[in-house]
């Protein structure tokens, strides 16, 4: 395979693109755009990571080159590879639960499906760092893949936080959407710490909604019973009394039952 003579990536639809050919040489030509890295990996191990600009990829701008690959002075092929990373700011990664997830609503104590979803932005923050851990095999990384790599991350924050921020204001799963500004604070200082872990910076991490499935059973008994609660709140008289009408109504009906002589005087 022909070494190449200029290396450069013009696809900015991309987190992370691999230049296809491992064939370098020390006269070989690195263009880095504005808004991206390139890091120079032997073996998956960082050789350099290179700024915005253009470089020729011998032993004077890279001295470790001719000791990690003994490359003497002059023009001299080598392998190793080069991975182009996108450094701007993505302020749209969507996030979602695919599945309800299961909380004990702690004013009414009982179990509900939950659903949330919302947005945020991500910017790559060390390159090299995010290669090695979330790369791998991969030649490209784009937002679905970094979607699917931190959707567990972010799910579980979610559901850690939503749940403690819960019990601990004892706030009911039916009026947390008035609160979703200081949970999604809250989850965005959780992720944050794991997503460092990958070289990832997390931006304006936001829930949009968080909402318990219309047709659920448990949800619609509990939204009946408290519209039911409601309506004798209006009226002015309790659930012990309705039981009491229900009952002098029904005996008023059957003038053969044994309350009957009661209710006749």
């Amino acid at each position: 395979m022909p070494i190449i003579s200029v290396v450069t990536c013009n696809n900015p639809d991309l987190y992370v693109w691999k230049w296809p050919s491992d064939e370098l040489g020390t006269w070989t030509q690195l263009v880095v755009s504005e808004s991206q890295e390139a890091v120079l990996l032997k073996d998956g191990i960082k050789v350099r990571v290179f700024g915005p600009g253009r470089y020729t990829l011998d032993t004077a701008n890279i001295p470790v080159l001719s000791e990690l690959f003994k490359i003497p002075f002059g023009e001299s092929p080598f392998k190793a590879t080069i991975w182009f990373v996108n450094k701007t700011f993505t302020l749209d990664v969507p996030w979602g639960t695919s599945d309800p997830i299961q909380l004990q609503d702690p004013k009414y104590g009982v179990m509900l499906p939950v659903r949330a979803r919302g947005q945020f932005g991500v910017q790559i923050e060390d390159s090299a760092k995010f290669l090695i851990k979330i790369a791998g095999t991969r030649s490209t990384i784009d937002r679905d893949v970094l979607i699917s790599e931190f959707k567990g991350v972010v799910l579980e924050q979610v559901k850690g936080v939503v749940a403690g921020k819960l019990v601990k204001d004892r706030i009911s799963i039916l009026d947390v959407n008035a609160y979703l500004k200081d949970i999604s604070d809250a989850v965005q200082a959780g992720v944050e710490i794991d997503f460092s872990e990958f070289g990832v910076k997390v931006v304006k991490f936001k829930i949009v909604s968080i909402s318990t499935p219309e047709d659920d059973t448990a949800v619609k008994q509990l939204k009946a019973a408290l519209a039911k609660k409601a309506e004798m709140n209006i009226v002015g008289y309790s659930y012990q009394q309705e039981r009491s009408f229900d009952t002098m109504e029904s005996a008023a009906s059957n003038p053969g039952s044994g309350g009957s002589g009661l209710m006749g005087a």
